[in-house]
C-alpha cells in the first residue's frame, strides 16, 4: 500500500511539473510563484554576500557580472522574446514541429559559437575593459574585478543554452520549469557563499554562479527532450525560420547594445561616488525587481503567447490585452506604494548585518525608494513591448528604448557628475525614464490598435487612489508603531515623544524579531485597505483574487496531445 501511494504522489508531481498552462491567469500564477520563490532565495543569496563580505567586495562582484552580462543579453535576450519564440510558435501552430526544432538547434549552435569567440577575446582584455568601465575603482579592485569576469564567462556559456530551453518550453506554454530554473542558479550561489567563502574568500560567489548555470540548464533538459528536442550539430544560417529570427531580432539586438551602455553607465557612474556605492545601488535594483518580476514578468510573459495566437483577431486580442494590463497596475501600484513607505525596513531585513552598515542601509533604502516610483512604469513598458512582439514589430519598442536610455544616461551625468548627488540619484533617472516610455507606447499602441484610451485611464486611476490611501495609513502606523519615531533624541516629534517608558505597542526595532513584526503589521493593514478602497471605488479585478487562490488550491492541468509530447503530429 504504501509503494502505491508513493507512486500515486510521484505520478501526481510529474504530472503537475510537465502539464501545460494554457490560460494566461493559471501560467501567470505558476510564473508569479515559482518568481517569488526565485527573488526570495536571490534575497538570502544577496544576504549571504552581505554577510561574508564588505560592500566594497560586493560591488567588485557585481561589477564582474557586467561584461559577461553584456554580451550574453546581446546575443540571447535580443532573439527570444522578440524574434524566437513568436518564429517558434509560427512553425508548430501549422504543425511543423520539425522545422521549428531545426531552427531552434541551429540557433543555438550559432549563439554558442558566437559566445564562445566573444568570450575568448573577453577573458583576453578583461583587464583593460574592467578599468574602463569602473574608472573609480583602485587597481587592485580592476585586477579582482577580471578575474572575477573570467570565471562569470563560462557561467554564461550554459546561459547561453539554457535560455533557448527556456524559449521552447514557454512556446508550448509549459512555464512552470522555466521559472523554477532561476532557482536552482540562486542556490548554487548560496551554497557556495556559504560552504566555500572561507576558503576563497569573494571567489566562491563567482564559482557558485557556474554551479548555478549549469544545474539552469540541467532542470529544463528532460521536459525539453519529451517534447521532443534532439540537439544536431547545423549552423544553417539561410533556412528562412533562422533567417526570420535573425531578421527579428536586429532591432531588439540594437536596443539591448543600449540597454547594456547604460547598466555600464550605472556601474561608471556610481563608482566615480566610491567602490561601495554600485553594491548599494545593485542591492536596491534587486529589491525592486521583486515586484517588477512577480507581476510585470510573470504576467506579460503569460500573455505573450496568447496575444501573438489572437494578434489576427482585433476584438480577442483587445479583450486579453485589457485583461492583463488591468490586472498589472492592480498589483503592481499598491507594492510600489509600500515599497517607498517600508524601504528602510524592508533594507534591513533583507541585507542588515555586521558588514552592513547604517549608512550603507540609509543609501540602500532611498535608491529603493526612487527605484520604486517608477515600478508602473516598468512593468508596464515589459507588458506593452510584448503586445508589439506579439505583431512581430520589434522596431517600435527599439526606438522608444533607444531615446529613453540616452535620456536615462544624461540624467545620470548630470545628477552625479554635476549635481554631485549621492547614488540614489541613478534610481531617480532610472524611473524617470522608465516612466516616459511606458507613456509613450501606450501613446503609439493605442493609436495603431485603435484602442480606447479610457480603458488605460479609468482602471489606473481607480487604482492609484486606492494605493495612495493604503499608503498614508502605512506611513501612519509605521511612525505609530516604531519606537525610533518618539524617541526624544531622533524623533522628529520634540518635546511631544513618549517618555522613557514605552506603551506596549510601540516596537524596538532594533530587535530582528520586532522589525519583522513591524513590516508585516504595516504590510497586513495596508494590504486590507487597499482592498477596501478598491471594493469601495469598484475595482472590478478584486475578482482575480479568488480565481488565483483556487488556481493555487487546485491547479487546472491541461493534458499535452501526444503530438506534441513527441515533438511530431
Amino acid at each position: 500500500m504504501l509503494a502505491f501511494y508513493r507512486m500515486f504522489l510521484l505520478k501526481r508531481l510529474r504530472d503537475f511539473i510537465f502539464s501545460r498552462q494554457s490560460d494566461i491567469l493559471s501560467a501567470a500564477v505558476v510564473l508569479g510563484a515559482s518568481t517569488l520563490a526565485s527573488m526570495f532565495l536571490g534575497l538570502i543569496r544577496d544576504r549571504s554576500l552581505a554577510q561574508f563580505f564588505t560592500p566594497d567586495q560586493i560591488a567588485i562582484y557585481f561589477g564582474a557580472f557586467r561584461i559577461p552580462e553584456t554580451f550574453f543579453e546581446i546575443l540571447i535576450f535580443s532573439s527570444l522574446s522578440s524574434a524566437f519564440i513568436p518564429t517558434f510558435i509560427s512553425y508548430i501552430a501549422v504543425k511543423k514541429e520539425k522545422e521549428a526544432w531545426h531552427i531552434a538547434s541551429t540557433l543555438i549552435n550559432l549563439a554558442l559559437w558566437a559566445f564562445t569567440c566573444l568570450a575568448l577575446l573577453i577573458a583576453a582584455f578583461a583587464k583593460p575593459i574592467s578599468a574602463l568601465i569602473a574608472p573609480g575603482f583602485s587597481p587592485s579592485d580592476v585586477i579582482l574585478m577580471a578575474q572575477l569576469t573570467r570565471i562569470l564567462l563560462l557561467a554564461q556559456a550554459f546561459f547561453v543554452v539554457s535560455f533557448f530551453l527556456t524559449g521552447v518550453l514557454k512556446s508550448f506554454q509549459h512555464f512552470l520549469i522555466p521559472a523554477i530554473a532561476p532557482i536552482f542558479y540562486n542556490l548554487g550561489i548560496i551554497g557556495a557563499t556559504i560552504f566555500l567563502s572561507g576558503r576563497l574568500g569573494i571567489y566562491a560567489p563567482a564559482i557558485g554562479a557556474v554551479i548555478g548555470a549549469f544545474l539552469h540548464l540541467l532542470v529544463q533538459v528532460p521536459l525539453a527532450r519529451q517534447l521532443g528536442f534532439r540537439p544536431h550539430l547545423s549552423f544553417e544560417t539561410n533556412h528562412p525560420g533562422v533567417q526570420k529570427v535573425i531578421k527579428l531580432a536586429l532591432p531588439r539586438f540594437v536596443e539591448l547594445i543600449f540597454i547594456q551602455i547604460l547598466k555600464a553607465s550605472d556601474l561608471f557612474f556610481s563608482s566615480l561616488i566610491n567602490t561601495a556605492a554600485y553594491s548599494y545601488l545593485t542591492f536596491a535594483t534587486h529589491l525592486e525587481m521583486v515586484p517588477v518580476s512577480l507581476f510585470g514578468f510573470s504576467l506579460a510573459d503569460a500573455a505573450l503567447p496568447t496575444l501573438a495566437y489572437k494578434k489576427d483577431n482585433p476584438k480577442e486580442f483587445s479583450k486579453v490585452f485589457f485583461a492583463v494590463f488591468r490586472q498589472i497596475v492592480f498589483f503592481a501600484l499598491p507594492i510600489a506604494a509600500a515599497f517607498i513607505v517600508l524601504r528602510i525596513p524592508l533594507t534591513r531585513l533583507a541585507f542588515g548585518s555586521d558588514r552592513f552598515t547604517w549608512e550603507a542601509t540609509i543609501l540602500t533604502a532611498y535608491t529603493l525608494s526612487f527605484f520604486a516610483v517608477g515600478i508602473i512604469g516598468q512593468v508596464l513598458t515589459f507588458y506593452f513591448v510584448r503586445a508589439f512582439y506579439a505583431f512581430q514589430d520589434t522596431a517600435t519598442p527599439v526606438k522608444v528604448a533607444i531615446v529613453n536610455i540616452i535620456l536615462d544616461i544624461a540624467l545620470g551625468a548630470y545628477f552625479i557628475m554635476v549635481l554631485k548627488l549621492p547614488v540614489w540619484a541613478l534610481g531617480l533617472s532610472s524611473s524617470l525614464t522608465n516612466l516616459t516610455q511606458a507613456f509613450a507606447l501606450f501613446l503609439i499602441l493605442s493609436k495603431r490598435r485603435k484602442l480606447p484610451v479610457w480603458e488605460f485611464i479609468a482602471p489606473t486611476f481607480k487604482v492609484a487612489l486606492a494605493a495612495l490611501g493604503s499608503a498614508s495609513v502605512m506611513y501612519v502606523i509605521l511612525k505609530v508603531l516604531d519606537r525610533s519615531a518618539w524617541d526624544p533624541q531622533v524623533s522628529f516629534l520634540g518635546r511631544f515623544a513618549l517618555p522613557a517608558e514605552w506603551p506596549s505597542f510601540i516596537l524596538d526595532t532594533s530587535y530582528t524579531v520586532n522589525l519583522i513584526i513591524l513590516t508585516f503589521e504595516v504590510l497586513l493593514v495596508g494590504a486590507l485597505v487597499y482592498l477596501l478602497l478598491c471594493r469601495i471605488l469598484k475595482v472590478g479585478e478584486l475578482q482575480v483574487l479568488p480565481q488565483i487562490w483556487r488556481r493555487i488550491i487546485s491547479p487546472r492541468r491541461t493534458k499535452v496531445p501526444a503530438s506534441v509530447q513527441n515533438g511530431r503530429e
